[in-house]
């Protein structure tokens, strides 16, 4: 068998194209409806770099699909450009588009073994005998999968069968790959290693990826950059670090991950640290927005930034009296429902050895520093 050659994202070490430093996707004001009154998507601008995982990750409805059926060729925008490396594309039909696409449902031929699914996209090529043959073996090693090509579909497991959707999208060497919820038929532990095995996949061949999912911790997983929709319009575009630590909107803190969003007012600032107060009137010290909209805010904490006040938390900013609500065990951690700020309710996370004895209806202190409290606008 032929080694798989790994050159900037070709199975065939085929030099790309254009320069490196075009971007690979390109919409341009793209707007999209069905019944001509209601936006799906909604003046939508949105940069896809060569050789870059992006996930488009948001609710049911929240237009990210539609986006990406766009940008495949399976939908055509109302309004606005589709470019792909620097050609409009959005009136060019999905052939024509030299995508690669992997659906949740995998759409495997049953009467084909696995390396005439795998073959199929070079068939509608013209790429046959010896050359098609080394093609399909590639593809089938890059996902792990080598003699299996002589089975069928039936015969293997689900992730097996993701598998070979993924090689059958890589093997005719597209411009970038399009995901739409792929791992949402597998279990939770074939899923995490999935995610994996994608992302690895997608780092050693450099290949540009757009992934469709709704599911946050896999977007903070495997994503380089995490595109966030909700009514059509993207929230916050950022790397996964810094879309969990600052969330630019209410939105995005309350939809990414587990997250405490309160009703507070801007008290003013200290040593350029933004001070909010909280219902009870307990002032928080707080990141931004040190000169901006000062109406309402409310502050949003991460439940594992709120530590059990210890000798190591003195440095912290602020330092909050609690009422213990209930408390649930969650293996290596324990999740305290706590009453603070007179009746707000927040949920803190602490080491389950922390809080083993905690007992409901005590009070206690925690702790979290200013850095950990973010203020949010909108």
């Amino acid at each position: 068998m032929n080694t798989v050659t790994l050159e900037r994202g070709r199975l065939d070490g085929a030099p790309p194209t254009t320069s490196a430093t075009q971007a690979m996707v390109a919409f341009e004001r793209v707007q999209k409806t069905y019944d001509g009154r209601t936006l799906v998507v909604e003046d939508l601008n949105l940069t896809v770099r060569r050789g870059e995982f992006l996930t488009m990750l948001g609710p049911s409805g929240s237009g990210k699909t539609t986006t990406l059926m766009m940008l495949g060729g399976f939908e055509q925008p109302t309004a606005g450009r589709i470019l792909l490396e620097g050609q409009a594309v959005e009136r060019l039909p999905p052939e024509r588009r030299d995508i690669g696409f992997v659906f949740q449902n995998y759409a495997l031929f049953p009467h084909m073994t696995v390396a005439e699914n795998v073959g199929f996209p070079l068939r509608y090529r013209g790429v046959r005998g010896v050359e098609a043959k080394r093609r399909v073996e590639d593809a089938l090693s890059m996902v792990r999968l080598s003699g299996f090509g002589e089975r069928r579909p039936a015969q293997l497991s689900g992730g097996q069968q993701q598998r070979v959707a993924l090689a059958r999208a890589m093997v005719f060497n597209p411009k970038l790959i399009l995901m739409d919820e792929p791992l949402g038929a597998l279990d939770k532990q074939l899923r995490e290693h999935m995610q994996v095995e994608i992302r690895r996949i997608q780092q050693s061949l450099g290949i540009t990826m757009v992934y469709v999912t709704h599911d946050q911790s896999e977007a903070l997983t495997m994503s380089d950059r995490i595109a966030v929709f909700h009514e059509g319009r993207i929230q916050q575009l950022s790397d996964p670090v810094t879309l969990y630590n600052r969330p630019e909107n209410r939105f995005v803190a309350g939809f990414i991950g587990d997250n405490n969003t309160l009703c507070c007012e801007f008290a003013g600032t200290e040593n350029d640290i933004c001070v909010v107060r909280m219902a009870d009137g307990t002032r928080l010290f707080t990141t931004g927005p040190l000169g901006q909209v000062r109406s309402n805010l409310s502050v949003s904490i991460r439940p594992e930034r709120l530590n059990l006040e210890s000798p190591g938390s003195k440095g912290a900013e602020n330092h909050i009296t609690a009422r213990v609500v209930d408390k649930i065990f969650l293996g290596d951690r324990m999740r305290l429902t706590l009453e603070a700020f007179g009746s707000e309710r927040l949920v803190a996370s602490v080491p389950a050895a922390e809080g083993a004895a905690i007992l409901p209806g005590g009070h206690i202190r925690i702790a979290c520093f200013a850095a950990d409290c973010r203020t949010l606008t909108r």
